[in-house]
């Protein structure tokens, strides 16, 4: 199986400002990865690839040690780059849609670029599932898994709304063949409290 992740909870996510590569996680989130970390440990998992952003790295590593598999980094499943938003928080931008169709951030990434990249990650992982014994889990960011859902994977047996993101931690879990269908949906079972997304990136 291949299980995709979002990563913890940062204090700029709770806050909502648009995050810099280096934004850690925040306390909750800390917490949060810890208890998603004993549930995908219990998997029979193979080895755990991250985004190289704090946030994501922070939250895989806890998984990797709780599982004993490696670690790997690809900068492929790094979250869209703002470019000069980031550190801007959201009720600042004023008439700017961060994710409109045709909006491209000043010294950031235009959404076909973003896609590109993501295909990127996408062909690697799929080339992990290949070598692997086991499940691979993959961290990576919001819209990265927005971009997976939308354009990869086969989600007819979920009701999902096109600006969805996933919550902190989620888990969705997809059958390793094609047409990679999508068993298990954004699954936080393992918070106490369930997770409330407040901000996409």
């Amino acid at each position: 199986m291949l299980l995709l992740i979002r990563h913890g909870e940062t204090d700029f996510n709770a806050s909502r400002v648009v995050q810099f590569p280096h934004t850690p996680l925040g306390e909750n989130g800390l917490a949060q990865a810890e208890r998603l970390a004993a549930r995908v440990a219990a998997r029979p998992l193979g080895v755990v690839v991250t985004s190289d952003y704090a946030r994501a790295r922070m939250t895989a590593e806890r998984i990797a040690a709780h599982a004993g598999v490696p670690l790997l980094e690809s900068i492929h499943l790094r979250e869209r780059n703002f470019g000069d938003l980031r550190g801007i928080p959201y009720a600042d931008l004023g008439a700017v849609d961060l994710f409109g169709a045709d909006y491209h951030p000043p010294g950031g990434e235009c959404w076909a670029d973003f896609h590109a990249r993501v295909d990127r990650a996408w062909d690697e992982l799929l080339d992990l599932l290949a070598r692997t014994r086991g499940d691979v889990a993959a961290v990576t960011h919001g819209l990265v898994l927005r971009s997976l859902i939308g354009r990869k994977l086969d989600t007819s047996r979920h009701s999902i709304e096109p600006d969805f993101i996933a919550p902190n931690t989620a888990v969705t879990t997809v059958e390793d063949a094609p047409p990679w269908r999508v068993v298990e949906f954004a699954c936080v079972a393992h918070l106490a409290e369930g997770a409330q997304d407040v901000a996409p990136v």
